[in-house]
Parts: C-alpha cells; sequence; structure tokens
C-alpha cells in the first residue's frame, strides 16, 4: 500500500510538472489547493459520520451481546461443511468460520475480522503443509472477500453523509452485484478445487436466494420508474428496520441491557470515526493529486475514448476509481467513492454506481495477507486469482446493475 500511496503522489506532482513545461503556470497553485481542499474533506466527511456511526455501532452491540452471530452460525455451518470439507478435519473450525461469514452478513464489520482470525487460526491446525495454504483456507478467504452482505451499512453511511435523498436506493443493486460475486467467487473456486457443486442443499439455499432476488428485481424493472424507487426504497429501508428489530428483540430474549451496550458500542463508534481521519487524508489527497496534476483525468478519459470507439456508454468511467482501488485497498476505495460523490454529485449514476460498487465485494489484498500473515502462510497458491475474479464479477455487476436500476 505505501507503494501505491507515494507512486499516486509523485505521478501527480509529475502530472503537473508536465502542465507547467507546455504554458499551464497555475498548475503547481492547483495542485496545491487540491491537497488542502482534501485534507479538509476527509476531516469533514469522518466528523460529519460521527452521529450515524455511533448510532450504528451502538445497535451492532446489541447483535454481539446477544449472540445474535452465533446463531446465525449455526444455520450457515451445514452450508459451510459443504463447501470447506476440510472442516471435517478441524472440528473446532466450524464454529469460527460460521460466526466470521454470519458477522459479515450482517455487517459486523469490528467483529468479523478477529473471528475471520480465529478461524483461519482454527483451519490452519489441521494443515499438513503449514506455510501453504489449503483448499479450505482458500474457500473460507473467498467467501471473505466477497461475502453477501445483508446490511451494508458503511455504504449507506456515507450516501446519507453526503446528502443523498434516499440512501438505501442502492440498496437492491448493491445485493445483486454482492451476491453474484460470491456466486462466482464459490464456482471458481471449487471448479479448481474439482469440488461438486450439485449438493441438494447448496442448489437449494442458492436457489431461494436467487429467485427473491430475480423477483425483486422484476418488480423494480417492470413498474413505472416513480413506482419501482419508492418500491426499491420501501425495500432497503424496510430490510433495515426488520435488522434492527430483530437486534432488539435478540437482546430482550437474551436479557442484555439494551441501553447499556448501545452506549458502550456508540462510544466505539465515535472512536471509529475519528480513527479513519488519517485513513482518509491520506487517500483523498493521493487521489485529489492525481485528478489536481491531470492524471487521473487522462487516464479516465483514455478508457473513455476506447469505449466510445466500441460504441458504447461510457458513463460508467467516472465510477472507474474506485473499481480500480477496491481489490488493493478498503480506505483507498471508500476515498474514492467519496470523491465521485463530491465531483459527480451523490445521486447522479456515478455517485450511485460508486456506492455499488463499493459494497459489491470486499479488499482482496487486505484480506489475504492478513488472513495467511495471521498464520504464516506464504505459499497463496491460486487464491489471489479466485478472490480478484469475485471481485470483477462484483464490480462488472455494479456497473450493469446500475445502469439498469438507474438510468
Amino acid at each position: 500500500m505505501h507503494r501505491l500511496f507515494s507512486l499516486f503522489f509523485l505521478v501527480g506532482i509529475a502530472g503537473a510538472v508536465v502542465q507547467l513545461l507546455t504554458g499551464d503556470i497555475e498548475a503547481p497553485g492547483r495542485l496545491i489547493n487540491a491537497l488542502w481542499e482534501s485534507a479538509n474533506l476527509a476531516v469533514d466527511v469522518s466528523l460529519g459520520l460521527i452521529g450515524v456511526l455511533a448510532l450504528w455501532s451502538g445497535l451492532f452491540r446489541l447483535a454481539e451481546a446477544s449472540q445474535l452471530a452465533h446463531r446465525v452460525s449455526t444455520w450457515v455451518t451445514p452450508v459451510m461443511v459443504r463447501l470447506m470439507p476440510g472442516i471435517a478435519r478441524s472440528p473446532g473450525s466450524a464454529a469460527p468460520v460460521s460466526m466470521n461469514l454470519a458477522a459479515n452478513m450482517l455487517g459486523l464489520d469490528n467483529a468479523a475480522t478477529p473471528l475471520g482470525l480465529k478461524a483461519m487460526a482454527s483451519l490452519q491446525e489441521g494443515n499438513p503443509s503449514p506455510r501453504q495454504a489449503t483448499n479450505s483456507q482458500i474457500m473460507f478467504l473467498v467467501l471473505n472477500t466477497s461475502s453477501v452482505t445483508l446490511v451494508p451499512v458503511t455504504v449507506l453511511l456515507f450516501r446519507a453523509q453526503q446528502g443523498a435523498a434516499d440512501p438505501a436506493l442502492v440498496y437492491l443493486p448493491l445485493l445483486m452485484a454482492t451476491t453474484i460475486s460470491t456466486l462466482i467467487g464459490v464456482i471458481v473456486t471449487a471448479r479448481v478445487q474439482k469440488l461438486p457443486l450439485a449438493s441438494p442443499l447448496l442448489l437449494a439455499v442458492a436457489g431461494i436466494w436467487l429467485a427473491v432476488l430475480a423477483l425483486l428485481g422484476a418488480i423494480v424493472l417492470v413498474a413505472p420508474a416513480e413506482t419501482a424507487n419508492t418500491f426499491a426504497s420501501l425495500l432497503g429501508n424496510g430490510i433495515l428496520l426488520l435488522v434492527l428489530a430483530v437486534f432488539f428483540i435478540a437482546a430482550w430474549r437474551s436479557g442484555v441491557d439494551s441501553y447499556d451496550a448501545f452506549v458502550e458500542g456508540a462510544k466505539e463508534g465515535f472512536t471509529l470515526a475519528v480513527k479513519i481521519i488519517p485513513y482518509l487524508v491520506a487517500m483523498l489527497t493521493a487521489i485529489a493529486m492525481l485528478r489536481a496534476g491531470g492524471v487521473l483525468g487522462l487516464l479516465l478519459e483514455g478508457i473513455r475514448v476506447g469505449v466510445a470507439a466500441l460504441g458504447l456508454d461510457t458513463r460508467f468511467v467516472d465510477a472507474l476509481p474506485v473499481a480500480l482501488l477496491k481489490p488493493l485497498s478498503g480506505s483507498g476505495a471508500r476515498a474514492a467513492m467519496v470523491d465521485v460523490m463530491q465531483t459527480h454529485g451523490v445521486d447522479s449514476l456515478a455517485g450511485r454506481m460508486a456506492a455499488v460498487m463499493q459494497g459489491s465485494t470486499e479488499t482482496t489484498f487486505y484480506v489475504l495477507t492478513v488472513y495467511f500473515g495471521s498464520v504464516g502462510i506464504r505459499d497463496f497458491r491460486y487464491a489471489l486469482w479466485c478472490g480478484l475474479a469475485a471481485d470483477a464479477a462484483g464490480l462488472i455487476s455494479a456497473i450493469f446493475l446500475s445502469y439498469l436500476f438507474f438510468t
């Protein structure tokens, strides 16, 4: 990541020098002004998130305290055993693997990472070659980089913070894109591993889920535009309200003090909002250097010209910075999403597409490095390529689905 960060700054400066040599004497000043403005923007964005992030962190603490993720994991385990037969050789890994994936589905980012590290350590116990990833570990990684997220809180938070008329409007296409990412990731990995996917349980789960998404998508696409937008809004907000109701009911049934748990979680949300300031400053300033130096515009214009030569619509190019950064850096992609929203408008096609891209998949290089590095694995085998296949499927789907729903 440090190489990418340094490269952005140096290439941006080089771009400004080229502009200066070609007669644009305002280029250096424009670069410096972009640097200050993007740093201030990063702080404004982070501080603007404090209230909403504290709210959701408090609500998610209820789910953790009530063991909701643990209960969901008991439903996920039968599916996981069929996708990762190696779990049978490491009986203690079934629970942390399932709980990690359940936490990802519920959007419990803070809980998902430690559970994922514990799950990877459990899978490592049955590894005959400790420095080489097993098939089950690779499938687990791919499921993490492409995990279906039922509550994409981060994306919705940023849309709300940027003033979206209806933050949840992107929910359905986002859910479809992350589903496609997961399916492609699982199919590609299973094909490499020669793992049969014709299990009645797997086919039933996939079939029911796809049928539900197809039905919802058909309703939105067939209905008149105004009705479709209203339905999509009701669907996204309705699911979020349902999840909140489940959180509180689970806390009540478990005897959890919902107020104290909420306050403790909200404190973490406040701290988290402050913690992300340096990351947003770093990546927003780096992207601003590329943009003000003319390099990002030149790259995107080159892609735009190539796409136009094929006779295709070029509006998706404005959201491409998110797609280019997503496999490399979560904070970078998040900053790129904010930059797109600021530049083109949060409810523009590019702004909505950037949000769908951000929620369609995870950060493959980060997950691969942290999870495998935590157990000393150095030979990733084909894990990177399977993870990138899932990323590509999710990001490409995000483009097509955004055109389908928002134009």
